[in-house]
């Protein structure tokens, strides 16, 4: 039997998932994002921002778009967003004409996949209340 020391290390939390986009689509990333789900857009430091892309926030959660010259959408990677209130979500996604997948194989939540305008994948989950 081994013994394992304990990391002098922690996880905290996550920071910001980034997703790429290709050149000249943050116009198209500030509607979905900023416009359809109504996330903040972030200022990015200069000498980021001269690299192209966009940086919002939802709550807690942080989306990074960043420029990638060979872009390819992300359709099977994508980042699962802990929500509130998933059926207004669903609901007002559909009314924006994006396509609302659920899903109710992941136990003790619902969930639904959408894409966003560049075919990114997003995931959205809500725990299910317990008794």
């Amino acid at each position: 039997m081994s013994t394992k020391e304990e990391p002098q290390y922690s996880f905290n939390g996550l920071h910001h998932t980034q997703l790429a986009i290709p050149p000249g689509a943050e116009d198209q990333i500030r509607a979905f994002y900023g416009g359809i789900l109504g996330m903040v857009e972030l200022e990015k430091p200069p000498v980021l921002a001269a690299r192209g892309g966009c940086w919002f926030r939802g709550g807690a959660l942080e989306l990074h778009f960043g420029v990638e010259k060979e872009f390819v959408a992300a359709r099977k990677a994508h980042p699962g967003l802990l929500i509130s209130g998933i059926d207004a979500l669903a609901k007002h996604l559909t009314e924006s004409g994006v396509d609302v997948n659920w899903d109710d194989t992941f136990p003790g939540h619902r969930r639904f996949y959408a894409f966003d305008p560049l075919g990114n994948r997003l995931e959205f989950l809500e725990p299910e209340p317990t008794d």
